[in-house]
């Protein structure tokens, strides 16, 4: 830690969450002799996965603020971008904005943030899953913009306030602000649906994005802090970081096959099994007494098997649960045992460009396959 400062904010320009303290920081014009801003790449301690920087902080996240004196009821290493926000609150309680600590309003959209959107954000820019609770990018995008709406749902629509809480900068301003930057930027590279109503819901929602255009207007922080968040992801976008991530860089252009028009109704289909990420039905050429087929609702890239990814781990274990499910359903006539086949590319005898699994039963099989 420099010596000239009594506190450390370990932090880089594009951390959303750490931008939130940042604003406190430039809001209150606390001067650096009393925090100063650290990269932890560029500092002694190594980086987030260094020993060092894992020492203060377990999590090897950021941000993290370090202090010269044990004065923060005797930790000198404080983790967590909410607790070292109302950390410096305290601490500098007589300068600037009091960033309203103690709004019900204020509190209740800073929790819902970190509870529920921070931890799937990564969807929109992680390379692979899991995104909190989310094994799939589509669902966990699809969270993301509910909780933007629940949020959303709290802000009255008469007013002309540049804040979220009235004419006061508050903690939730601070909090959310960062994430929207984040929102604004990403949400419109993807594309997960060909439906314009799902697809319609991967957006910010009309009064947060009212919002954030006026902070970013009315507020030069805010302008600030949106310009140095903005100028690390325009490294991330020229660095090619999306071009691989499913939904946005890569999407599903393959033709549309017959089991596009079953989904769609198009084509009867004799249905088994209605899921909401598969469909099972009768094979209408059987190679046994029976034979039913299961495919994803969402192809998602998954025409043959041998492209799938970390983003599809889900859905092929969900697969392959339906199969055991259907083999051991006493009205389906399998009597607990089948055979399980995928077909994976032309020379294998896959003849429809859509992952399906085929689940046959009914009569003894030899081995090899033929």
């Amino acid at each position: 830690m420099s010596a000239a400062s009594k506190h450390t904010l370990y932090d880089v320009p594009v951390s959303n969450n750490g931008a939130r303290v940042r604003i406190i920081l430039y809001k209150k014009g606390i001067p650096e002799n009393e925090v100063k801003i650290v990269s932890p790449f560029e500092s002694s301690l190594g980086g987030l996965k260094s020993p060092e920087y894992l020492a203060l902080n377990p999590q090897g996240k950021m941000p993290l603020l370090t202090t010269s004196s044990a004065s923060a009821d005797g930790i000198s290493a404080i983790p967590e971008s909410d607790t070292i926000a109302r950390y410096l609150l305290s601490e500098y309680e007589g300068l600037g904005p009091s960033f309203l600590p103690n709004n019900v309003k204020s509190n209740l959209i800073a929790r819902l943030h970190d509870m529920y959107l921070t931890t799937v954000q990564g969807c929109m820019y992680k390379a692979t899953p899991p995104f909190g609770p989310f094994q799939t990018r589509k669902d966990a995008l699809l969270e993301y913009c509910k909780q933007l709406r629940v949020i959303d749902d709290l802000l009255d629509s008469s007013s002309a306030s540049t804040y979220l809480c009235g004419d006061e900068v508050s903690l939730a301003d601070a909090t959310l602000f960062p994430s929207l930057v984040f929102a604004n930027y990403m949400l419109p590279m993807f594309v997960i649906s060909s439906n314009k109503e799902e697809q319609d819901t991967l957006c910010v929602p009309t009064k947060l994005n009212t919002w954030y255009q006026n902070i970013i207007k009315n507020d030069d922080v805010f302008s600030r802090v949106h310009n140095e968040i903005t100028k690390a992801l325009d490294s991330w976008n020229d660095n090619k970081r999306w071009d691989k991530i499913l939904h946005a860089g890569l999407r599903d252009n393959a033709p549309t096959t017959i089991f596009d028009k079953i989904l769609n109704g198009d084509i009867p289909a004799t249905i088994v099994k209605d899921h909401p990420k598969y469909l099972a039905f009768r094979d209408i050429n059987p190679a046994a007494p029976n034979h039913i087929l299961i495919i994803p609702k969402d192809r998602a890239l998954l025409t043959h098997l041998h492209y799938a990814t970390s983003d599809h781990v889900e859905i092929l274990g969900t697969l392959l649960q339906a199969a055991g499910e259907i083999v051991n359903d006493p009205e389906l006539g399998y009597g607990g045992t089948g055979r399980i086949v995928i077909n994976d590319g032309g020379s294998a005898g896959q003849e429809v460009f859509h992952l399906h699994l085929h689940v046959l039963g009914g009569r003894s099989f030899s081995w090899p396959p033929g």
